[in-house]
């Protein structure tokens, strides 16, 4: 039907799926606890997905995110590992504020303000309350009074800048 948005029932797709999903992760994660709560991860995402057809492979899908969220999963631990060995090392870089670290933070700071300064003001505005509001690109259309599309393309205009800067030598 032309104009209609069809979801997700993510009820019916919880209910179908969930089980095998969280199944699915306790093989690769060895942890029960932990392959749960990835599972909720991966329905939470769903429900955060704009409006979307109803799917034909929904374990695919299921599966596709839910290693998204594995490997964004490990990549935190593996981070957090690294600073919980550093600071347990006694490493004098570990919580160390000095006023050296301080003027890096200061100018790093700086830089990013010039960058968003040069962006044009939605632009700017769309990156900013996706980025570091969180906010879901639909509500960001909302607030900035335009469509879904317009937003991404605005923050994808917003990487692109940045990705100019930062490669441009």
């Amino acid at each position: 039907m032309p104009g209609v948005s069809l979801t997700i029932d993510v009820g019916a797709l919880y209910e179908s799926h969930g089980d095998w999903l969280r199944k699915w992760l306790q093989r690769h994660t060895r942890c029960g606890h932990r392959a749960a709560d990835l599972a909720q991860d991966t329905f939470c995402r769903v429900l955060e997905t704009p409006g979307s057809a109803p799917l034909r492979e929904p374990r695919s899908y299921l599966s596709a995110l839910a290693r998204r969220i594995l490997i964004d999963d490990i990549r935190h631990r593996e981070v957090e590992r690294a600073y919980l060995a550093a600071h347990a090392a006694g490493s004098p870089n570990a919580d160390a504020l000095t006023p050296e670290r301080i003027a890096e933070a200061a100018q790093l700071l700086d830089a990013i303000v010039k960058l968003l300064e040069a962006l044009p003001d939605n632009v700017r505005r769309a990156f900013m309350m996706i980025r570091f509001d969180g906010l879901r690109y639909a509500d960001a259309a909302a607030v900035l009074g335009v469509s879904d599309r317009m937003v991404k393309r605005y923050v994808a205009q917003a990487y692109a800048h940045c990705y100019a800067i930062a490669y441009s030598d």
